[in-house]
């Protein structure tokens, strides 16, 4: 138990003690209870920032510790989401296949993730060329789907329809005893991704603060360094780009089976930016910074696309520009620092 807590405490991560842990239990009873004084839109509504708060944390672990920009979460959001599509529609959803199909998609991102990273990281490729391969392959990926509006391209019963994009597949189901559970995008969906969220939150915290994540900062620092130590370097950072990769993968599937539809937009060179956005203004260098950071740009995002959509993007953009020149850490990051210093000099007031 003390192994468990120390690798939850480590070097790698803001938060620890009594005091971080109490108020991670109070925003946690607070979520569950959310539900019950919230209409079933609001929900279903937080229930959608939950999912792509995954593709935030792999972005965090690829680029935060490893140090490599990748533009290409949204190649493997777009990838996962319509790989969910294909089978469902295929399949169907009886017995709870979804939940293997959400497994399936989410291996085959972590696949072609793996394939790519090994030509990027074993070929030595890094800095602004790794940014510029990941955002041309995303974009590549986006332009083949959104030709696909032919009848004769469908794999099996699902159409792909090109820039409409695929619709109709079925939510989540999870088997029970009396029948199927259907996960709507309502209370039970909304549970069921607050669970997934805090279960990769910790693990998370735990793999970053363990021998791989150590090392992946280390690479970051310094990777001429590392590599003279004896690490190899090229493995680590194939395996946050992987692991990184799936992540994003399953925000792909959730977002697919929360909306039932997925579309060649969501792999565009806007929806390729804004992960960036989002980890740079929380702060890429923490996981917990990163998960707030996140949630809160997302509901100001809908907020700014909702009254005056013609500047949201206008405004994201302004707002990583003023935390690259006055934050480079993140707001949260620099928010967390400068409260644990406030608490540091009470004691001795």
């Amino acid at each position: 138990m003390r192994r468990l807590l120390r690798r939850l405490e480590g070097p790698q991560t803001l938060g620890r003690g009594p005091a971080f842990w109490a108020a991670f239990a109070i925003v946690l009873a607070l979520a569950i209870t959310y539900p019950y004084f919230a209409d079933g839109y609001t929900v279903g509504n937080t229930a959608y920032f939950f999912c792509w708060v995954f593709m935030a944390l792999g972005l965090c672990l690829i680029w935060g510790y490893g140090g490599a920009l990748s533009f290409g979460q949204t190649a493997f959001f777009g990838l996962s989401g319509y790989a969910y599509g294909v089978l469902t529609l295929n399949v169907g959803a009886a017995y709870g296949f979804t939940i293997a199909a959400v497994v399936l998609a989410v291996a085959l991102a972590a696949g072609v993730a793996a394939l790519l990273g090994y030509f990027l990281f074993f070929g030595r490729i890094g800095g602004v060329f790794l940014g510029i391969i990941t955002l041309s392959v995303t974009l590549a990926l986006e332009r083949f789907m959104a030709q696909t509006a032919g009848p004769d391209w469908r794999i099996g019963a699902a159409r792909l329809n090109g820039y409409n994009g695929m619709s109709g597949m079925p939510p989540l189901t999870v088997p029970w005893f009396d029948g199927d559970i259907v996960l709507f995008p309502d209370v039970a969906l909304y549970y069921g991704l607050l669970g997934l969220l805090v279960i990769t939150y910790l693990a998370l915290r735990i793999l970053v603060n363990a021998r791989f994540g150590n090392v992946l900062v280390a690479i970051r620092e310094n990777p001429e360094r590392a590599e003279m130590l004896g690490y190899d370097v090229r493995r680590y950072q194939l395996g946050a780009f992987v692991i990184g990769s799936a992540l994003a993968g399953l925000s792909g599937t959730l977002y697919t089976a929360w909306g039932q539809y997925i579309t060649p937009s969501s792999m565009g060179l806007t929806a390729a930016a804004l992960p960036v956005i989002w980890v740079a203004v929380g702060g890429r260098s923490d996981v917990t910074a990163t998960l707030v950071g996140t949630l809160v740009v997302l509901g100001g995002f809908q907020a700014l696309t909702i009254y005056g959509s013609q500047y949201a993007l206008v405004v994201m953009g302004l707002l990583l520009v003023v935390v690259v020149l006055a934050a480079p850490e993140g707001l949260v990051v620099a928010l967390m620092r400068g409260l644990a210093r406030l608490a540091r000099k009470a004691p001795a007031r």
